[in-house]
């Protein structure tokens, strides 16, 4: 008669040797993999009519079938019947019993063909996930283990061709797995069929592509080649990364500006109308002080944001001396169209004009940048040395007042 208490205490002692010494790179053959083959074995053992002693044999075999890649993935059924028979003998497992035990978990390896009833019911339930809908998701773990215990990394196409090729070869040897699974597994063999005929036409379309795709790389490359191309994307990326620059000084300057209205407003609105009161003369420094932060960032803040157009005089000679940068609004918004298009025409034609011209456009640009930065620094130190002196005038104002009150 099958004992449920043997049973629990293997269950038990599998779960507890898997936790502890089974490698973080087992991902496939985990305490779920042996648990599901041991309730699959118990499940086609009832549906093949088992005695209870034949039932215990063979759970009790699903159960150790796997453990002993606690060991090593090569030769685990043989470890696993070293680990079964030792801690079998311990429950009192008579040594017929032992042996059945030993021919089902050997009868799993995949090279083995089973003979009797009970490796039958065994070897189906331990593949009985080719015929679950969950397949895909459990195939994809074997495939993982597979990579990082092994060290067998395969392609997409030869993955699905091994389980295209496995799916069609395997068969359930009892009635009640072949009823039981073998339609889903065949519908699964049919979607990995479908799934590598896709795999190996998206292949072929990639292939096509990365040829065309190389062939306009090349082209591009044979026109990248020369020296111009580099030479425009150099004054491109850094004409852009300055005007960032520039916009970023215009953001912190503008931020500065708001926060230093904020200040003066509040001075203006509640500390001020205080002032006039004798008891409130503690007040008047740090408000001062307070006013003085607020008014010298409002004006750092304005001078560092406040454009200046600068006009410079030049003849049409100038222009064809190549001595006027015309790619700078400031020289050009004075002169008349013709005489602008004529000049662009001149840059146009002139690769050294035209390099030198984005050249002058780039250092005086810096110039600006320099400008900019300097009087936002400034801007900033004002302001925080500024806030600082405010806040602890105000407290010595406040612990004078208290002192004297006192």
């Amino acid at each position: 008669m099958m004992e449920p208490t043997l049973i629990n205490d293997v269950k038990s002692y599998v779960f507890e040797l898997l936790k502890t010494r089974l490698k973080p790179n087992v991902l496939y053959h985990t305490f779920n993999h042996t648990e599901h083959v041991a309730n699959a074995a118990y499940e086609i053992g009832i549906g093949e009519g088992l005695s209870e002693k034949e039932l215990e044999i063979v759970v009790l075999a699903a159960w150790f079938h796997d453990v002993g890649y606690v060991v090593g993935h090569q030769g685990h059924e043989e470890e696993g019947i070293k680990i079964a028979n030792e801690f079998l003998k311990t429950k009192g497992v008579a040594a017929d019993v032992l042996a059945d035990i030993t021919s089902c978990i050997l009868a799993t390896r995949l090279e083995s063909i089973p003979t009797t009833k009970l490796e039958m019911i065994l070897c189906d339930a331990d593949l009985s996930h080719l015929g679950l809908e969950s397949f895909k998701e459990k195939s994809s773990l074997l495939r993982k283990e597979w990579e990082v215990l092994c060290g067998k990394e395969l392609t997409d196409i030869e993955w699905l061709s091994e389980n295209e090729r496995f799916l069609a070869s395997h068969i359930y040897y009892t009635d009640f797995g072949f009823q039981k699974y073998n339609e889903t597994k065949q519908m699964n063999w049919l979607k990995t069929q479908n799934d590598l005929q896709k795999t190996i036409a998206k292949k072929r379309e990639q292939e096509v592509k990365l040829a065309l795709k190389e062939k306009e790389l090349q082209r591009k490359l044979d026109k990248d080649n020369r020296p111009e191309r580099g030479i425009e994307t150099l004054y491109r990326v850094t004409l852009r990364n300055h005007i960032k620059l520039s916009d970023i000084a215009d953001t912190k300057a503008n931020i500065l500006l708001s926060v230093s209205a904020i200040m003066l407003s509040i001075a203006l609105t509640t500390l001020f109308p205080k002032l006039d009161k004798p008891g409130n003369a503690f007040l008047i420094m740090p408000t001062m002080l307070f006013v003085l932060t607020a008014v010298v960032s409002m004006v750092f803040a304005i001078l560092s944001t406040r454009p200046k157009v600068t006009s410079n005089d030049f003849s049409p000679e100038d222009v064809k001396n190549k001595k006027v940068n015309l790619l700078f609004f400031g020289n050009f918004h004075k002169m008349p169209l013709n005489e602008f298009e004529e000049g662009i025409k001149e840059i146009i034609k002139d690769r050294d004009y035209l390099y030198g011209s984005l050249t002058k456009d780039l250092y005086f640009l810096g110039i600006v940048l320099e400008r900019k930065y300097r009087l936002l620094r400034l801007t900033y130190n004002v302001f925080m040395f500024g806030i600082i002196v405010s806040v602890v005038a105000f407290f010595i104002s406040f612990t004078l007042m208290m002192m004297n009150a006192s």
